[in-house]
């Protein structure tokens, strides 16, 4: 039996100041310590691996040299902060890491003072970083601000907003460029090429060091050095492509190796009295120093459970594939049968299976970068010259981008589908990535379709018919992770416009969207072994627009209607209900079950559904509170055949 791992050194850090308290040379085997330590825990808990391999050695030389939290390092999107938090008091209770009630899987401002900035999402540092040295200085305040964004993130077009803003005010602020050359996956677009060509240009660096050498041997005067500085500039014009981060004000520093502890102490240690915006390059690899990560496609990203001696092995039980691979497998079949599909994705090409897709058809997948606002403008483009863009984003990310699916698609009834992948909870992300707020958001949404697919089979049905319709942007929200499975009848039902009664019965009714639809079956089914109260379950399919003759039926044979969804109760399923209702002056009595008006906790899907009352027992709790065992008219099982 193998012997635990001690770490000598990492058992000694409690915060920064004890970090600070070694020497430099004794930073590297603190490195080997830590990237150990976290090798050991995310095996056992799983979560954001690759990019907090790649980030130890640089996470360690900003607590050293700068004098947190007084000085605020803000994170961009946080799946590289792991360090971070074994570095600020949370080592001891890191292996709770994205467990229920454990440690928070990102940066979380209530969580510890280091957390300055609560982040999740890409692209966000640079703008709270400015507006932190902007208060700073306003207050009368003595303290660095330090933004550290990666390649990856510095695509998102908030990214330049803040750079634009921050080179103008000339503010004390340092932007650190972790440049690992990925986002998940590799990095796209102009700005990769950019940071590849600076990567690889080692003759500035060459005769940047010659000519200072040179300059030792002359005559110190003003003159001479702003003679050199002068040389310094059109070396720099001449010998590095675009000059991008000077055009936008910054100082720029680098390339630096991103690995070396002891120079990225001296430069940041100097870094430290610099005056305006600085912006420092620093080279990392995401993965270092596990074979394992450095080897993998996407370095390891996003790890389950794995030994550590042979890596993270990915697998699926019994053959069975994701909502978002039933997806894109059957765009990709759709695309061999109709050239005019494209598919877009904002830098999520692994997340959304879409690797098969672009591999088939190279031409027609756009990977934008981490820049959702433009994927969905860029897919109204496309639509206007007859082209059938299919834009495969997350739910969380979706919200970004709010503005462009009302201007840009809906208002000018553009024919876009957009599978919205992670809808509902995603569990132990948290609420960074819960997707909690799309039926909320997109339902007032004028000329808007949406669909909510139980399983595998209706997401491939929901994604032919979205393709099928004209002048008409249509949204496919389904969750992550495997669809149950449904013991019904084998015929399955092709129409995904109207509700589809899954189970019959005649004391009640449940009208749900989506997996969760599994578990109100679950409950309905326990509740009539137990009491013999027979409950009818309904798949509504398409939220909007809503069946109203459908559900005019149901209001004559059911007094009372319960339902049920992953999305905030305000402005979702239940709340269309509410207005339907109210609308056809109807006398019925809804009691909604969803997420609640708050932003709920990271942790496994079934603590979380137990947590907010939608587990099986709270589901048939509530129904057995509701419905009477008085008979009303069976609702009988649909069988519309194929």
């Amino acid at each position: 039996m193998a012997s635990k791992p001690t770490y000598p050194l990492l058992s000694t850090i409690d915060n920064p100041t004890d970090l600070r308290k070694l020497r430099v040379d004794q930073l590297t085997y603190l490195a080997d310590e830590l990237r150990q330590f976290l090798i050991e825990t995310v095996s056992r808990t799983g979560g954001h691996f690759g990019s907090n391999l790649g980030s130890i050695e640089l996470t360690i030389a900003l607590h050293y040299a700068f004098n947190t939290p007084k000085d605020q390092v803000v994170w961009d999107v946080g799946s590289q902060a792991y360090p971070h938090k074994i570095l600020t008091g949370r080592r001891t209770q890191f292996h709770t890491n994205r467990q229920y009630h454990g440690v928070a899987p990102f940066p979380k401002r209530s969580e510890s003072i280091y957390d300055t900035f609560g982040v999740g999402h890409s692209s966000t540092s640079i703008s709270a970083a400015i507006g932190m040295a902007c208060a700073r200085d306003l207050s009368g305040e003595d303290f660095r601000v330090i933004a550290c964004i990666g390649d990856g993130g510095m695509t998102g077009g908030m990214a330049f907003e803040g750079l634009n803003h921050a080179g103008g005010t000339k503010k004390n602020l340092i932007v650190v460029l972790n440049d690992n050359s990925m986002s998940i996956s590799p990095s796209v677009g102009a700005l990769s090429e950019y940071l590849t060509a600076v990567r690889s240009n080692t003759k500035f660096e060459k005769l940047k060091d010659s000519m200072w050498e040179l300059a030792g041997k002359l005559p110190v005067s003003d003159h001479v050095r702003k003679a050199l500085h002068g040389v310094d500039a059109g070396l720099r014009a001449m010998l590095v492509p675009g000059l991008w981060f000077e055009r936008f004000g910054f100082r720029y520093v680098g390339p630096i190796d991103g690995h070396n502890i002891a120079e990225l102490v001296e430069l940041f240690s100097w870094l430290r009295t610099a005056q305006g915006p600085v912006l420092v390059h620093v080279l990392t690899e995401k993965g270092h120093g596990y074979k394992h990560a450095e080897t993998d496609r996407t370095h390891l990203h996003g790890v389950n459970k794995f030994d550590p001696l042979t890596g993270p092995v990915a697998s699926q039980k019994g053959g069975k594939i994701t909502y978002s691979a039933h997806f894109s497998e059957e765009l990709q079949a759709i695309a061999a049968e109709d050239e005019k599909v494209v598919a877009i994705t904002p830098a999520m090409i692994e997340g959304s299976c879409l690797g098969g897709f672009q591999k088939a058809y190279p031409d027609r997948c756009f990977d934008v970068g981490i820049a959702e606002q433009h994927a969905v403008t860029f897919a109204a483009g496309l639509a206007t010259q007859g082209f059938k863009p299919v834009a495969a984003i997350y739910s969380t990310f979706l919200q970004r981008a709010f503005d462009q699916v009302v201007h840009d698609v809906a208002l000018q009834n553009l024919s876009i589908v957009f599978g919205i992948d992670r809808a509902g909870l995603v569990g132990e992300d948290g609420p960074t990535h819960h997707g909690a707020f799309d039926i909320s958001y997109l339902r007032p949404i004028p000329n808007l379709v949406i669909f909510a697919p139980r399983d595998g089979i209706k997401t491939r049905m929901m994604l032919r018919e979205a393709l099928k319709q004209k002048d008409t942007p249509v949204v496919i929200r389904f969750p992550r992770g495997i669809p149950p499975e449904f013991n019904l009848s084998k015929e399955v039902s092709q129409d995904v416009w109207h509700p589809e009664v899954l189970r019959a019965g005649s004391d009640g009714l449940i009208i749900g969207a989506g997996s969760i639809l599994n578990v109100v079956l679950e409950s309905a089914n326990t509740l009539y072994r137990e009491t013999g109260l027979d409950i009818a379950v309904v798949d509504i399919q398409c939220i909007k627009p809503l069946s109203t003759d459908t559900l005019l039926q149901y209001s004559v044979q059911y007094p009372k209607w319960i339902s049920v969804e992953e999305n905030a109760l305000p402005g979702g399923l239940g709340s269309a209900l509410l207005e339907f209702i109210s609308d056809n002056s109807l006398d019925v009595r809804l009691t909604r079950i969803g997420l609640p008006d708050r932003f709920v906790t990271h942790g496994d899907q079934e603590s979380l559904l137990k947590e907010i009352g939608m587990d099986s027992d709270s589901i048939r709790s509530k129904a057995k509170e509701l419905f009477t065992k008085e008979p009303t008219a069976v609702l009988q099982v649909s069988k519309m055949g194929v």
